[in-house]
């Protein structure tokens, strides 16, 4: 957040923007997390912070020279927001693996997930799902229904591109897709 708040401040054509609202996971609809999960993280319950098989995958599939993407996880997302800063240099991911393992070891999955939803973020100079929905649906957090909490879940891979409250075409099939895989998925019941 301070980061962004600085890249604001030094870009002359940006007015200075930071919303921030943390609210308890009993606070948060239910088709949050199951939204966050299914998008970007489906074996969150049952893996120890890092998903081997996708980052196997990952790994195989940059090696071939297919478009580079990620496989961090949601602890793994939630370790780098919270103790870390943006980039992609191996020290980096070095303290974000110890972090990663240090979360997972202390926290548990339902205080990782509490953390990721209030600290992610979800546009310029938006934090958070009670930021999120507020700015986008005019809504608390704990009244997001499903094709909301899936907007918002798809847009995550850039929020500062995109916007749940403007999708484009792109944004409504990833939409879809989440909705496809929360049908898919066991409920979460993660406090709520």
């Amino acid at each position: 957040m301070v980061i962004r708040l600085y890249e604001q401040a030094v870009d002359k054509e940006k007015s200075l923007k930071l919303y921030k609202d943390w609210v308890p996971l009993g606070k948060i609809s239910k088709n949050a997390p199951q939204a966050v999960i299914a998008s970007e993280d489906q074996k969150f319950l049952d893996h120890n912070g890092f998903d081997w098989d996708e980052m196997k995958k990952v790994w195989e599939s940059n090696k071939q020279g297919k478009k580079v993407r990620g496989a961090s996880t949601i602890s793994q997302q939630t370790a780098k927001n919270v103790f870390l800063w943006p980039g992609r240099n191996l020290v980096r991911k070095g303290l974000e693996a110890y972090f990663t393992f240090l979360i997972e070891m202390i926290w548990g999955k339902e205080r990782i997930m509490t953390v990721y939803l209030n600290v992610i973020e979800m546009g310029e100079g938006i934090y958070g799902i009670e930021a999120a929905a507020q700015h986008n649906f005019k809504k608390p957090a704990e009244k997001l229904n499903r094709n909301e909490a899936a907007l918002i879940a798809a847009v995550l891979p850039n929020p500062r591109r995109w916007s749940p409250a403007r999708p484009t075409p792109y944004i409504l099939g990833r939409q879809v897709w989440i909705l496809r895989q929360m049908n898919n998925l066991e409920q979460v019941e993660m406090g709520v």
